[in-house]
């Protein structure tokens, strides 16, 4: 299962999405990438203010937020 992080430096919100993502990857293995938007214009176009936005194997799980409840539901449906 291959979980996508879109993200950039100082993004309060893409921390707390980090922190959930780390946690339920101890509980629910999965492969973690994080990919920074910052200074991608295509990126930047497609999930500039709608960041952070998690992608679970190449279809868009959350944006701005990570319910840590429906990501361990949504993992443990998929594992």
């Amino acid at each position: 299962m291959q979980v996508v992080l879109y993200s950039r430096p100082g993004c309060h919100l893409c921390d707390l999405a980090r922190d959930a993502l780390i946690a339920e990857r101890a509980r629910t293995p999965f492969d973690l990438e994080e990919i920074s938007i910052e200074g991608d214009d295509a990126l930047e176009l497609d999930y500039g203010i709608r960041i952070p936005v998690v992608e679970v194997d190449g279809v868009e799980a959350f944006e701005v937020e990570v319910d840590a409840e429906e990501l361990a539901r949504l993992l443990r449906d998929r594992a």
